[in-house]
Protein backbone atom coordinates (compact mmCIF):
# COMPACT_ATOMS: atom_id res chain seq x y z
CA UNK A 1 0.00 0.00 0.00
CA UNK A 2 1.14 3.13 -1.08
CA UNK A 3 2.23 5.64 2.15
CA UNK A 4 -0.02 8.84 1.73
CA UNK A 5 1.29 12.56 1.93
CA UNK A 6 1.12 14.07 5.02
CA UNK A 7 0.38 17.85 3.85
CA UNK A 8 1.11 19.38 7.28
CA UNK A 9 4.60 17.67 6.93
CA UNK A 10 5.01 19.58 3.71
CA UNK A 11 6.44 23.41 3.22
CA UNK A 12 5.54 25.86 0.66
CA UNK A 13 8.42 25.04 -1.81
CA UNK A 14 7.63 21.08 -1.14
CA UNK A 15 3.83 21.59 -1.88
CA UNK A 16 4.78 23.43 -5.10
CA UNK A 17 7.41 20.75 -5.86
CA UNK A 18 4.62 17.72 -5.54
CA UNK A 19 1.66 19.75 -7.71
CA UNK A 20 4.50 20.68 -10.42
CA UNK A 21 5.17 16.58 -10.54
CA UNK A 22 1.50 15.92 -11.05
CA UNK A 23 0.91 18.60 -13.68
CA UNK A 24 -0.78 21.68 -12.07
CA UNK A 25 0.83 25.05 -11.01
CA UNK A 26 3.16 25.48 -8.18
CA UNK A 27 0.69 27.95 -6.58
CA UNK A 28 -2.11 25.53 -6.26
CA UNK A 29 0.29 24.50 -3.31
CA UNK A 30 0.07 27.47 -2.06
CA UNK A 31 -4.00 27.64 -2.29
CA UNK A 32 -3.74 24.61 -0.69
CA UNK A 33 -1.89 26.10 2.79
CA UNK A 34 -4.58 28.80 2.94
CA UNK A 35 -7.09 26.51 3.00
CA UNK A 36 -5.40 24.19 5.62
CA UNK A 37 -4.04 27.03 8.03
CA UNK A 38 -6.00 29.99 7.52
CA UNK A 39 -9.41 28.27 7.18
CA UNK A 40 -8.64 25.11 8.98
CA UNK A 41 -10.11 23.13 6.64
CA UNK A 42 -9.12 19.10 6.05
CA UNK A 43 -11.26 18.01 3.80
CA UNK A 44 -9.94 18.46 0.12
CA UNK A 45 -13.40 17.85 -1.05
CA UNK A 46 -13.91 21.44 -0.13
CA UNK A 47 -11.20 23.26 -1.40
CA UNK A 48 -13.50 25.13 -3.90
CA UNK A 49 -10.97 27.01 -6.08
CA UNK A 50 -8.70 23.84 -6.65
CA UNK A 51 -9.39 21.87 -10.07
CA UNK A 52 -12.00 19.02 -9.55
CA UNK A 53 -8.79 16.10 -11.26
CA UNK A 54 -6.43 17.87 -8.07
CA UNK A 55 -9.17 17.35 -5.11
CA UNK A 56 -9.78 13.98 -6.36
CA UNK A 57 -5.74 13.38 -6.57
CA UNK A 58 -5.53 14.71 -3.10
CA UNK A 59 -8.33 12.41 -1.68
CA UNK A 60 -6.32 9.45 -2.86
CA UNK A 61 -3.09 10.20 -2.30
CA UNK A 62 -2.56 12.68 0.53
CA UNK A 63 -3.78 12.90 4.29
CA UNK A 64 -3.80 15.33 7.18
CA UNK A 65 -3.18 13.74 9.98
CA UNK A 66 -2.49 14.90 13.36
CA UNK A 67 -1.02 13.12 16.72
CA UNK A 68 -3.31 11.72 18.83
CA UNK A 69 -4.26 13.02 22.44
CA UNK A 70 -3.33 10.29 24.97
CA UNK A 71 -3.80 12.68 27.39
CA UNK A 72 -3.66 16.73 28.78
CA UNK A 73 -2.66 18.40 32.20
CA UNK A 74 -3.09 21.63 33.21
CA UNK A 75 -1.08 23.04 35.92
CA UNK A 76 -2.23 24.92 38.83
CA UNK A 77 -0.19 28.13 36.88
CA UNK A 78 -1.98 27.68 33.81
CA UNK A 79 0.45 25.45 31.66
CA UNK A 80 -0.82 23.03 29.43
CA UNK A 81 0.99 19.42 28.78
CA UNK A 82 -0.19 17.02 25.99
CA UNK A 83 1.21 13.44 25.93
CA UNK A 84 0.88 12.62 22.24
CA UNK A 85 0.58 9.47 20.74
CA UNK A 86 3.16 9.49 17.29
CA UNK A 87 2.76 6.93 14.51
CA UNK A 88 5.80 4.92 15.91
CA UNK A 89 3.19 4.27 18.98
CA UNK A 90 5.54 5.93 21.19
CA UNK A 91 4.02 9.03 23.54
CA UNK A 92 5.81 12.43 23.10
CA UNK A 93 5.01 15.56 25.18
CA UNK A 94 4.76 19.45 24.13
CA UNK A 95 3.74 22.04 26.54
CA UNK A 96 2.19 25.58 26.67
CA UNK A 97 3.29 28.26 28.55
CA UNK A 98 0.28 31.26 28.41
CA UNK A 99 1.59 34.50 29.63
CA UNK A 100 -0.20 37.46 29.59
CA UNK A 101 -0.25 38.46 25.66
CA UNK A 102 2.05 35.92 24.71
CA UNK A 103 1.65 31.91 24.49
CA UNK A 104 4.70 30.21 23.88
CA UNK A 105 4.77 26.19 22.18
CA UNK A 106 8.10 24.16 23.51
CA UNK A 107 7.80 21.31 21.15
CA UNK A 108 9.10 17.87 20.96
CA UNK A 109 11.42 16.87 17.38
CA UNK A 110 12.58 13.46 18.96
CA UNK A 111 11.07 10.46 20.39
CA UNK A 112 13.18 10.68 23.58
CA UNK A 113 16.62 12.35 22.89
CA UNK A 114 19.79 10.65 21.36
CA UNK A 115 21.74 12.87 23.41
CA UNK A 116 22.22 12.08 27.34
CA UNK A 117 22.77 15.58 29.26
CA UNK A 118 23.23 14.24 32.62
CA UNK A 119 20.87 16.89 34.06
CA UNK A 120 17.72 16.31 31.35
CA UNK A 121 15.07 13.89 32.59
CA UNK A 122 14.44 13.07 28.82
CA UNK A 123 18.04 11.74 27.52
CA UNK A 124 17.27 9.26 30.53
CA UNK A 125 14.67 7.69 28.89
CA UNK A 126 16.88 6.89 25.56
CA UNK A 127 15.59 6.97 22.09
CA UNK A 128 13.21 5.44 19.46
CA UNK A 129 13.69 7.94 16.42
CA UNK A 130 12.70 11.07 14.62
CA UNK A 131 9.59 13.03 14.80
CA UNK A 132 8.17 13.80 11.13
CA UNK A 133 7.42 16.84 9.74
CA UNK A 134 3.96 16.29 10.24
CA UNK A 135 4.04 15.02 13.43
CA UNK A 136 6.15 18.65 14.34
CA UNK A 137 3.76 20.83 12.62
CA UNK A 138 0.71 18.64 14.92
CA UNK A 139 1.75 19.83 17.73
CA UNK A 140 1.28 23.31 16.68
CA UNK A 141 -2.09 22.63 14.99
CA UNK A 142 -3.42 21.02 18.10
CA UNK A 143 -2.35 23.67 20.57
CA UNK A 144 -4.00 26.93 18.67
CA UNK A 145 -7.42 24.51 18.48
CA UNK A 146 -6.84 24.66 22.09
CA UNK A 147 -6.05 28.17 21.76
CA UNK A 148 -9.09 28.96 19.42
CA UNK A 149 -11.34 28.69 22.39
CA UNK A 150 -10.36 31.39 23.96
CA UNK A 151 -9.46 33.55 20.98
CA UNK A 152 -5.57 33.22 20.91
CA UNK A 153 -3.21 31.26 19.39
CA UNK A 154 0.53 30.55 19.68
CA UNK A 155 3.09 33.61 18.97
CA UNK A 156 5.99 31.89 19.78
CA UNK A 157 7.54 28.69 19.14
CA UNK A 158 10.43 27.00 21.10
CA UNK A 159 11.90 23.80 20.10
CA UNK A 160 13.07 22.93 23.20
CA UNK A 161 10.74 19.66 24.06
CA UNK A 162 12.38 16.12 23.59
CA UNK A 163 14.95 15.18 21.34
CA UNK A 164 17.67 17.59 19.94
CA UNK A 165 16.15 19.38 16.70
CA UNK A 166 19.76 19.40 14.86
CA UNK A 167 19.88 15.71 15.19
CA UNK A 168 16.53 15.52 13.15
CA UNK A 169 17.26 18.66 10.49
CA UNK A 170 14.85 16.84 7.29
CA UNK A 171 12.25 17.28 9.48
CA UNK A 172 12.60 20.37 11.40
CA UNK A 173 13.60 22.71 8.69
CA UNK A 174 10.27 22.41 6.92
CA UNK A 175 8.53 22.19 9.94
CA UNK A 176 10.17 25.70 10.87
CA UNK A 177 9.45 27.24 7.27
CA UNK A 178 5.60 26.48 7.56
CA UNK A 179 5.88 28.27 11.02
CA UNK A 180 6.85 31.27 9.22
CA UNK A 181 5.00 31.19 6.57
CA UNK A 182 2.89 34.22 5.85
CA UNK A 183 0.63 31.11 3.75
CA UNK A 184 0.54 28.89 7.47
CA UNK A 185 1.22 30.17 10.79
CA UNK A 186 3.00 33.42 9.56
CA UNK A 187 4.84 33.92 12.95
CA UNK A 188 8.06 36.26 12.76
CA UNK A 189 11.51 34.30 12.09
CA UNK A 190 12.33 35.96 15.58
CA UNK A 191 9.32 33.92 17.25
CA UNK A 192 10.54 30.73 16.77
CA UNK A 193 13.66 29.40 18.08
CA UNK A 194 15.62 26.11 17.29
CA UNK A 195 17.57 24.99 20.76
CA UNK A 196 20.64 22.78 20.37
CA UNK A 197 23.36 20.96 22.75
CA UNK A 198 25.80 21.94 20.20
CA UNK A 199 25.44 19.92 17.41
CA UNK A 200 28.15 22.41 15.32
CA UNK A 201 27.62 20.73 11.89
CA UNK A 202 23.52 21.10 11.94
CA UNK A 203 24.18 24.99 12.85
CA UNK A 204 26.32 25.47 10.03
CA UNK A 205 23.51 23.27 8.24
CA UNK A 206 20.93 25.83 9.22
CA UNK A 207 22.67 28.75 8.53
CA UNK A 208 22.52 28.02 5.02
CA UNK A 209 18.53 27.53 4.94
CA UNK A 210 16.96 30.09 7.14
CA UNK A 211 17.19 32.42 9.80
CA UNK A 212 15.16 31.57 12.57
CA UNK A 213 16.45 31.98 16.18
CA UNK A 214 18.84 29.66 17.76
CA UNK A 215 19.30 28.94 21.59
CA UNK A 216 22.69 27.73 22.54
CA UNK A 217 22.07 24.78 25.76
CA UNK A 218 25.66 25.59 27.40
CA UNK A 219 25.26 25.08 31.14
CA UNK A 220 29.02 25.63 31.77
CA UNK A 221 32.07 28.14 31.09
CA UNK A 222 34.52 24.90 30.99
CA UNK A 223 35.10 21.91 28.42
CA UNK A 224 35.79 19.76 31.87
CA UNK A 225 32.70 20.55 33.42
CA UNK A 226 30.48 20.63 30.14
CA UNK A 227 32.01 16.81 29.22
CA UNK A 228 30.36 15.87 32.54
CA UNK A 229 26.86 17.29 31.48
CA UNK A 230 26.89 17.37 28.38
CA UNK A 231 28.67 15.04 26.48
CA UNK A 232 28.38 16.24 23.42
CA UNK A 233 30.69 18.49 23.91
CA UNK A 234 33.62 16.01 23.69
CA UNK A 235 32.99 16.07 20.17
CA UNK A 236 32.44 19.29 19.42
CA UNK A 237 33.64 21.69 22.88
CA UNK A 238 33.17 25.27 23.86
CA UNK A 239 35.38 26.88 21.26
CA UNK A 240 34.22 25.64 17.80
CA UNK A 241 30.29 25.62 19.60
CA UNK A 242 31.14 29.17 19.76
CA UNK A 243 33.02 29.73 16.55
CA UNK A 244 29.38 28.73 14.80
CA UNK A 245 27.63 30.67 17.24
CA UNK A 246 29.74 33.63 16.43
CA UNK A 247 28.97 33.10 12.58
CA UNK A 248 25.14 32.07 12.59
CA UNK A 249 24.51 35.64 15.00
CA UNK A 250 26.28 37.52 11.94
CA UNK A 251 24.15 36.04 9.78
CA UNK A 252 21.14 36.98 11.59
CA UNK A 253 21.94 40.48 11.03
CA UNK A 254 23.02 43.06 13.79
CA UNK A 255 19.48 43.61 15.32
CA UNK A 256 19.18 40.19 16.34
CA UNK A 257 20.80 37.85 19.19
CA UNK A 258 21.76 34.26 20.39
CA UNK A 259 20.46 32.94 23.41
CA UNK A 260 22.09 31.14 25.92
CA UNK A 261 20.54 28.98 28.37
CA UNK A 262 21.94 27.71 30.89
CA UNK A 263 21.03 25.69 33.90
CA UNK A 264 22.03 26.43 37.23
CA UNK A 265 22.60 23.33 39.60
CA UNK A 266 23.71 23.97 43.00
CA UNK A 267 27.70 23.56 43.81
CA UNK A 268 27.95 22.44 40.29
CA UNK A 269 27.62 25.32 37.92
CA UNK A 270 26.44 28.11 39.91
CA UNK A 271 29.28 29.79 41.57
CA UNK A 272 30.39 33.43 40.98
CA UNK A 273 33.69 31.86 39.44
CA UNK A 274 31.87 30.22 36.73
CA UNK A 275 29.83 33.08 36.06
CA UNK A 276 32.65 35.87 35.49
CA UNK A 277 34.14 32.99 33.37
CA UNK A 278 31.22 32.70 31.50
CA UNK A 279 31.03 36.46 30.87
CA UNK A 280 34.76 36.07 29.84
CA UNK A 281 34.19 33.35 27.32
CA UNK A 282 31.24 35.07 25.87
CA UNK A 283 33.57 37.92 25.23
CA UNK A 284 31.77 40.13 22.53
CA UNK A 285 29.06 37.38 21.42
CA UNK A 286 25.62 39.42 20.44
CA UNK A 287 23.56 37.46 22.69
CA UNK A 288 21.24 37.41 26.04
CA UNK A 289 21.20 34.84 28.58
CA UNK A 290 18.67 32.70 29.89
CA UNK A 291 19.37 31.18 33.92
CA UNK A 292 17.02 28.14 34.36
CA UNK A 293 17.27 27.17 37.77
CA UNK A 294 17.22 23.51 37.72
CA UNK A 295 14.06 21.56 38.13
CA UNK A 296 14.97 18.41 40.15
CA UNK A 297 13.82 14.33 38.72
CA UNK A 298 14.09 11.24 40.58
CA UNK A 299 17.93 10.04 40.54
CA UNK A 300 19.48 12.77 39.19
CA UNK A 301 21.78 13.76 41.72
CA UNK A 302 21.56 17.37 41.26
CA UNK A 303 19.92 19.91 43.44
CA UNK A 304 17.88 23.09 42.83
CA UNK A 305 20.20 26.14 43.45
CA UNK A 306 19.42 28.42 46.20
CA UNK A 307 17.82 31.97 45.12
CA UNK A 308 20.58 33.64 46.58
CA UNK A 309 23.08 32.01 44.33
CA UNK A 310 20.96 32.43 41.04
CA UNK A 311 20.55 36.39 41.57
CA UNK A 312 24.37 36.81 42.47
CA UNK A 313 24.82 34.93 39.12
CA UNK A 314 22.73 36.92 37.43
CA UNK A 315 24.21 40.53 39.18
CA UNK A 316 27.64 39.07 37.70
CA UNK A 317 26.31 38.61 34.16
CA UNK A 318 24.39 42.28 34.15
CA UNK A 319 27.41 43.89 35.33
CA UNK A 320 29.47 42.51 32.49
CA UNK A 321 26.52 44.27 30.10
CA UNK A 322 24.80 41.11 29.48
CA UNK A 323 20.84 40.87 29.32
CA UNK A 324 20.60 38.24 31.36
CA UNK A 325 17.07 36.89 32.46
CA UNK A 326 16.12 33.96 35.57
CA UNK A 327 13.50 31.81 33.67
CA UNK A 328 10.33 31.13 35.99
CA UNK A 329 9.63 27.38 36.58
CA UNK A 330 6.19 26.96 35.21
CA UNK A 331 4.46 23.57 35.48
CA UNK A 332 6.77 21.94 37.44
CA UNK A 333 3.49 20.14 39.45
CA UNK A 334 2.86 18.27 36.13
CA UNK A 335 5.81 17.97 34.91
CA UNK A 336 6.17 20.08 32.56
CA UNK A 337 8.94 22.28 33.55
CA UNK A 338 12.22 22.37 31.94
CA UNK A 339 14.31 19.49 31.61
CA UNK A 340 11.36 17.30 32.65
CA UNK A 341 9.51 15.55 29.26
CA UNK A 342 9.72 12.04 29.11
CA UNK A 343 6.84 11.17 27.54
CA UNK A 344 6.81 7.20 26.82
CA UNK A 345 9.42 6.27 24.77
CA UNK A 346 10.45 2.78 23.75
CA UNK A 347 14.28 2.47 24.32
CA UNK A 348 16.18 1.61 21.50
CA UNK A 349 19.34 2.46 23.34
CA UNK A 350 18.87 0.43 26.78
CA UNK A 351 19.77 3.75 28.21
CA UNK A 352 16.06 3.64 30.18
CA UNK A 353 16.68 0.26 31.96
CA UNK A 354 19.91 1.11 32.94
CA UNK A 355 18.62 4.14 34.54
CA UNK A 356 16.02 2.59 35.91
CA UNK A 357 18.28 0.22 37.63
CA UNK A 358 20.30 2.89 39.11
CA UNK A 359 17.20 4.61 40.90
CA UNK A 360 16.54 0.72 42.40
CA UNK A 361 20.09 0.53 43.15
CA UNK A 362 19.67 4.04 45.00
CA UNK A 363 16.12 3.06 47.04
CA UNK A 364 17.84 -0.22 48.50
CA UNK A 365 20.72 1.99 49.29
CA UNK A 366 18.48 4.14 51.00
CA UNK A 367 16.32 1.04 52.70
CA UNK A 368 19.59 -0.65 53.95
CA UNK A 369 20.46 2.85 55.67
Amino acid sequence: MTTKHNLYGLDRGQLEALFQQIGLQAFRGRQIMKWVYHQGLTDFGGMTDLPLTARQWMLEHCTLTLPEIHERFVSKDGTVKWLLKVAAGDLVEMVLIPEKGRNTLCVSSQVGCMLDCSFCSTGKQGFNGNLTSAEIVGQMVIANAYLAEQSQSVTNVVLMGMGEPLLNFDAVLPATNIMIDDHAFGLSKRRVTVSTAGVVPGIRQLQEHTDVSLAISLHAPFDELRNELVPINKKYPIKVLLEACRDYVEHLGPARKLVIEYTLMRGVNDQPQHAKALANLLGSLRCKINLIPFNPFPGSGYQKPKNADVYAFQTVLMQAGYITMIRTTRGDDINAACGQLVGMVEDRTRRQSRYRERLAQQVDVVQVQ
